[in-house]
C-alpha cells in the first residue's frame, strides 16, 4: 500500500514538474554586494531560499502589489515571503522561472526581524502548557494573543456585520438532548466511515487558506496531525503548501480529499484535477458558495499586504486587485462567478474515479438537484459565515435537506456533511443525529496549529474526541450509529429570537467589530 501511494505521489510531481517552466540553464552566483546594487523600482532583485530572482517587469503584476515586492529590493525576503503564506514552489507555479539570475552565495541571509521576533520570544514566554487547554475555546483565545494582527483578521473574519458566522456557533444552542437512560455505555465506539472511508472520528479537518500565516509548516501541519488522529484532512485549493507538499507529508493508508474553486480558466482546473486524482486523492469538494468571496471588514481594514496563494497567475489579475479589499479579495481573482449546473457533467468526467461533493449548499432545493445529478455527497455550508450574512447556519439547512431528501424517497442517495460554529464534542453529536454522516472542523485546527503546531491540531481533536465519548454515554449511544434523530429535539431550531443562556466563553473569544471612529 505505501509504495503504492509512494508511486502516485512521483507521478504527481512528474506530472507537475512536465508542464512548468524550468529555470534558464547556466544560471550563476550572486553575491550580496552585487544584490544590493539591484534596490530601485527600474532595477529589482530580491533573493528568495536561496535564489536571486530580477522582478523589475514583475512588480507591477504582483498580485499584491509592487509596494509589497519593493519592500525587499536589493535585499533577501524570504522571511515576509513566508509571512505571506505562500508555497515554496510558487515561482514555477505562476510561469516565473524566466525571471531567476542565480543562486544566492553565503554571503545572502534572510533578512533580521529584529523587533518582530523579540516580540515573538516574548508571546511565547507566557504560552500556557497545552494540558491546561480544556476547550476549544481556549486554544482559540491562546492564538488571538500569538498570531500576526493581519493572520488573525483573516482567519476570523467574516462577513458584513458577522451575524451569519456567530448564527453558526449560536444554532447549536438551539437544540436540546433528550437522553435515553439504562443503557450499556461501558465501551463506546466513536470510528466511522466518511465518503466510504474509514475514520477514527466523525469529524474531518476541512479546507481553510494559508496556512502558512499560522505555522511555517503550513497544511502539512494539519495533515500529519490528521493522520496522527486517524481523520480525513480535505487539502485546500488556496493552501500555502502545493499538494505535492501535503502527499508528500501524508503517510500511507491515509485518506486525502481535496476542495476545490473552479477557475475561469478550465485548463487550469483541469490540472488541479488531475494532480489530485494522480496523488490517490479520494474525494473532490467542489466549492459552490463563493462566485467572489465575502466582504469582510474585519480583514478589510487590516488591508492586506502579504498577498498570494499557490494558484494565483499574473494573467489572472494584471495589477487589477485593490488590495484595500483584504486577504479575501487579493487571493481570490481566479474564481470563475459563471459555474453553474451546466458544469456538473464536465467536473464529475474529470473526477472519476474520484468521489464528487458540493460544498456550499444551503437549500433543499439545491441538495435535491445533486441528487438528480448523481453527485457523491454534499456539505451543508456557509463558507464559515463568510460569504452571504444572514445566510442560515449550516446546522439549519442540515434539518432541512434530511426532511427534504426523505420526503422524496432519496435519503440515503448521497452522503451529507456539514461543517460551520463546532467547537464542542455536542455540537457533533446534534448534527450527527440530524442526519450527517460527519462534521468538518475549520477555523480551530488553524487556531491549534497557530498556538501549538501539530500538537494544538491533536489537541483540538482529542477535545472534540473526549467531549463526544462524555456526551454518548450520556445519551445513552455506545457507537455512532446509535446516535438517532430521537435523541434530540430541533422545534427552536429556525427560531432566530429564542433566547438562550449567556455563552460565555464565545462571547470572551469573539473580537467585536468595530467602526473607523473606534480603531
Amino acid at each position: 500500500m505505501e509504495s503504492k501511494q509512494a508511486a502516485t505521489r512521483a507521478g504527481a510531481a512528474s506530472s507537475n514538474a512536465a508542464v512548468s517552466r524550468q529555470p534558464a540553464a547556466g544560471s550563476r552566483t550572486v553575491s550580496l554586494t552585487e544584490l544590493r546594487r539591484h534596490a530601485t523600482r527600474e532595477d529589482c532583485w530580491t533573493s528568495i531560499h536561496g535564489k536571486v530572482y530580477n522582478v523589475t517587469t514583475f512588480l507591477d503584476e504582483h498580485p499584491g502589489g509592487a509596494k509589497v515586492i519593493l519592500k525587499y529590493a536589493g535585499q533577501d525576503s524570504s522571511r515576509g515571503f513566508d509571512m505571506a503564506g505562500h508555497s515554496r514552489d510558487i515561482v514555477t507555479q505562476l510561469g516565473l522561472d524566466h525571471l531567476l539570475v542565480g543562486d544566492a552565495d553565503d554571503s545572502i541571509k534572510p533578512e533580521d526581524s529584529g523587533e518582530n521576533d523579540a516580540h515573538k520570544i516574548q508571546q511565547f514566554q507566557w504560552l500556557p502548557p497545552i494540558d491546561t487547554m480544556l476547550s476549544l475555546f481556549d486554544i482559540e483565545a491562546v492564538a488571538r494573543t500569538v498570531m500576526n494582527p493581519t493572520a488573525w483578521n483573516y482567519y476570523s473574519s467574516g462577513a458584513d456585520d458577522e451575524i451569519t458566522m456567530r448564527e453558526n456557533h449560536a444554532a447549536f444552542q438551539r437544540i436540546w438532548f433528550r437522553p435515553r437512560v439504562l443503557v450499556n455505555v461501558k465501551e463506546i465506539d466513536l470510528r466511522t466511515t466518511i465518503m466510504g472511508y474509514p475514520s477514527a472520528l466523525p469529524i474531518y479537518i476541512t479546507s481553510c487558506a494559508l496556512g502558512r500565516l499560522a505555522h511555517p509548516d503550513g497544511e502539512c501541519v494539519l495533515t500529519r496531525a490528521a493522520h496522527s488522529a486517524g481523520v480525513i484532512q480535505m487539502c485546500p485549493t488556496l493552501a500555502s503548501c502545493t499538494l505535492d507538499e501535503m502527499l508528500s507529508a501524508a503517510k500511507a493508508p491515509q485518506v486525502l480529499f481535496y476542495q476545490l474553486y473552479v477557475n475561469h480558466d478550465r485548463k487550469i482546473t483541469a490540472g488541479l484535477i488531475q494532480k489530485a486524482k494522480a496523488g490517490g486523492v479520494k474525494a473532490v469538494a467542489i466549492t459552490v458558495d463563493a462566485p467572489q468571496l465575502g466582504r469582510r471588514e474585519k480583514d478589510m481594514r487590516g488591508k492586506f499586504d502579504l498577498a498570494g496563494s499557490n494558484v494565483q497567475r499574473p494573467d489572472d489579475t494584471a495589477g487589477k486587485i485593490d488590495r484595500s479589499q483584504g486577504a479575501a479579495r487579493t487571493i481570490s481573482a481566479f474564481i470563475d462567478p459563471s459555474l453553474s449546473w451546466d458544469d456538473i457533467e464536465w467536473l464529475k468526467k474529470e473526477c472519476y474515479p474520484m468521489k464528487v461533493l458540493l460544498k456550499g449548499v444551503q437549500t433543499a432545493e439545491d441538495a435535491i438537484m445533486a441528487v438528480e445529478f448523481g453527485l457523491d455527497g454534499i456539505i451543508c455550508s456557509n463558507h464559515g459565515g463568510r460569504q452571504m450574512d444572514f445566510a442560515r447556519s449550516g446546522i439549519e439547512v442540515l434539518a432541512e435537506v434530511m426532511s427534504a431528501l426523505k420526503a422524496r424517497g432519496m435519503h440515503g442517495k448521497l452522503e451529507v456533511l456539514v461543517d460551520g460554529g463546532i467547537r464542542r464534542g455536542s455540537d457533533v453529536m446534534k448534527a450527527l443525529a440530524l442526519g450527517a454522516s460527519a462534521v468538518g472542523i475549520g477555523r480551530p485546527t488553524l487556531y491549534g496549529m497557530a498556538s501549538y503546531g501539530q500538537a494544538g491540531v491533536e489537541k483540538v481533536l482529542k477535545i472534540l474526541a473526549d467531549e463526544m465519548e462524555m456526551g454518548m454515554k450520556l445519551v445513552g449511544a455506545p457507537s455512532i450509529k446509535d446516535i438517532t434523530p430521537g435523541m434530540i429535539t430541533v422545534r427552536n431550531l429556525g427560531d432566530h429570537i429564542t433566547p438562550v443562556p449567556a455563552d460565555e466563553l464565545s462571547a470572551y473569544t469573539y473580537e467585536k467589530l468595530q467602526t473607523t471612529s473606534k480603531l
